[in-house]
Formats: C-alpha cells, sequence, structure tokens
C-alpha cells in the first residue's frame, strides 16, 4: 500500500512539473492596437492568434492591448520591446514610409481584400528593397477599403469643397486635399470624432467602415461618394525581432508560417466585409450623394498627377516603382477571392 502511494504521489507531481513546465513555456504576444473593440483588428488579430496557436501547439499564443501608445508611435513600441506585434498606419509617420503610398492612390479597382493581397506582393516583390520597415518584421501589408468623405453639412460638388476643413490620415489622403484645395486637419483616427463634434473640421475623408467602428454618422451626416474612392490607406502587420528571437526555432518558424499572403487576404477580407456593414448603415442614417460626372472627370486630372507624382517619388527610394504599380493594378483586376 506505501508504495502505491508513494507511486501515485511521484506521477501526480511529475504531472504537474510537466505542467508547470508547459505553462512556463507559453509565449504570449502582446499585440497593440489604437483602435477600440468596435474596430475591423477585433477580427483579424483573434484569428491571427488562433493561427499561431495551431501552428505551434500552443506553444504561442496572444493577447491583444489597448492604448499602449499613440497611433504614430506604434512601430517605434515594437522596435523598443514593449509589445510583440503591432498595426501601424504608414500615413501617421511622413517621410518614412513613401513606397507604400503605392497601393493608396485613387482609380484602383477591387475591396480591401483584393487590395491587400495586391500590396503584399508588391512589397515582397518590390518595395522591401527601400527598408522603410527595417528594424522590424512585416508579418503582411493591408488596406481598408476605398475612402470616401463625409461632411458635417451639404456642400454642391468638389468646388464648393475647396477651402473646407478635412480632417486627412496623411499618406495619399493628404495629397487629394491638397490637390481639392481643402485645408488639411490631420488628427489621428480615434480623435476623429471629437475633432468633428468639436467643429475643429468640417469633414473627413476615411474608408466607409468607420461610419460604423467611430460612429462618423453621429457627427458627419453627409455622405459624398466618388467611385472608385478617393485613396486608400496603407497599413503593416509588425511584429517584434526580439520577440521572434527568444522563440525556439521550430515556433520562430511556426509564427513565420502564418504571415505572408494568408494574413494579407485574410485582414483584407475583414475590412472588406467592414465595408459592407459600414455602407449599409450609411445608406441608412446619413443623407448619400455621389459626385457628378463633371466632378469625377476633374478628380480623375488631379488623381492623375498625384500618381505621377507619387511614382516618382518611390522610385527615389530605389525600387521599381512602375513595375510595383503594374503589379498591384494586375493583382487587383484578376483577384478572386
Amino acid at each position: 500500500m506505501k508504495q502505491t502511494a508513494l507511486a501515485t504521489v511521484t506521477a501526480v507531481a511529475l504531472s504537474i512539473s510537466s505542467f508547470a513546465s508547459d505553462a512556463r513555456s507559453e509565449e504570449i504576444m502582446r499585440i497593440s492596437s489604437w483602435l477600440p473593440p468596435s474596430h475591423v483588428n477585433t477580427e483579424i488579430f483573434p484569428t491571427w492568434i488562433e493561427w499561431i496557436e495551431e501552428a505551434t501547439d500552443g506553444r504561442v499564443t496572444g493577447t491583444i492591448e489597448y492604448d499602449l501608445a499613440s497611433p504614430p508611435n506604434q512601430i517605434d513600441i515594437v522596435t523598443d520591446g514593449a509589445a510583440d506585434a503591432a498595426w501601424i498606419f504608414h500615413g501617421y509617420n511622413p517621410g518614412r514610409f513613401v513606397t507604400t503610398k503605392l497601393i493608396e492612390l485613387p482609380g484602383l479597382s477591387g475591396d480591401a481584400e483584393a487590395s491587400s493581397v495586391a500590396h503584399q506582393r508588391a512589397y515582397e516583390a518590390h518595395l522591401s528593397a527601400a527598408g522603410e520597415h527595417d528594424g522590424v518584421v512585416v508579418a503582411a501589408m493591408m488596406t481598408h477599403g476605398p475612402g470616401q468623405l463625409y461632411m458635417r453639412t451639404v456642400h454642391d460638388g468638389l468646388e464648393a469643397l475647396s477651402g473646407a476643413k478635412i480632417r486627412i490620415g496623411g499618406g495619399v489622403s493628404a495629397d487629394v486635399a491638397e490637390g481639392l484645395g481643402m485645408v488639411g486637419v490631420q488628427v489621428p483616427a480615434p480623435q476623429v470624432y471629437e475633432t468633428l463634434a468639436g467643429g475643429v473640421a468640417d469633414g473627413v475623408m476615411m474608408p466607409i467602415d468607420t461610419n460604423k467602428a467611430l460612429r462618423l454618422y453621429e457627427v458627419a451626416p453627409q455622405t459624398y461618394i466618388m467611385p472608385g474612392g478617393f485613396y486608400r490607406g496603407s497599413f503593416a502587420l509588425i511584429l517584434s525581432e526580439a520577440f521572434l528571437a527568444r522563440l525556439s526555432e521550430e515556433d520562430r518558424e511556426a509564427v513565420l508560417s502564418t504571415t505572408g499572403e494568408r494574413l494579407a487576404a485574410m485582414a483584407g477580407a475583414a475590412w472588406a466585409r467592414a465595408d459592407v456593414a459600414g455602407l449599409e448603415l450609411v445608406e441608412e442614417v446619413t443623407t448619400m450623394h455621389t459626385f457628378s460626372e463633371a466632378d469625377q472627370n476633374a478628380f480623375a486630372e488631379i488623381a492623375a498627377e498625384i500618381r505621377r507624382q507619387t511614382v516618382d517619388a518611390a522610385a527615389g527610394r530605389g525600387v521599381n516603382a512602375a513595375a510595383a504599380l503594374e503589379l498591384i493594378e494586375e493583382t487587383m483586376r484578376t483577384y478572386r477571392q
């Protein structure tokens, strides 16, 4: 009996020791997010975490943390190790990211999934050579859908928008606002509602999903649609080099196996679904306006000049910008979900 009891105690102790060892070995990837849980990334991040858990047999997992840093500083907290992963909007760091503006050009056809995959392919084939993401590992590129215009009051066409104070995020949206004679008000997305509610801006350019995520319809009830959109927004999901370095080689390879085009497509598809829900909402609770054919033609001329300037600037970073844009356009024309 004593021997049986001792064997049982020993087995339990070994089991507890093994469990404790497994618990200690679990790595938790801290993901920084700078928009609230109502945002589309609350769909993207949990799915990515599931992939990582499956790929590593549960040895690596993740948790989403909010308000670790301001939106422009997200890449810095990953570089510094305050977070293991994050998502960044390239337009919040003007001058640092130039080649990423190619995906933001107006006139590209396709939803956010198509543009996210196109962005990823262009990055892998051409744009990574610019070294704009040095210090972090790019897990995937992604974009939101076509950006539209939401105003506090009614404006009759593009000419009437000249001089209007418009919140912009940066990147091509800033170039578009300048081309249209608008006064750019640059604040991060979390501050848009207050900026409009306080009258600091007359309107905002953002993707249509943000009407639901950020309740824009409450402060900008006039929705103006430019077919094809005024711009897109370029983002990256990034990983800390230090985080990857502390993983075993097996787990590091497993985590990296969840990145790339598959992750870009999943993220883009989530943005695209959010756009559908956002459009349903604005059609119900805002007044919809579509720019006239004359306004569309006038904007096309402005967009052509922005395209030329953007390609030239990207080429100045030592990449084949023309080839990258050609790949983007071809991917978006032919992409099938």
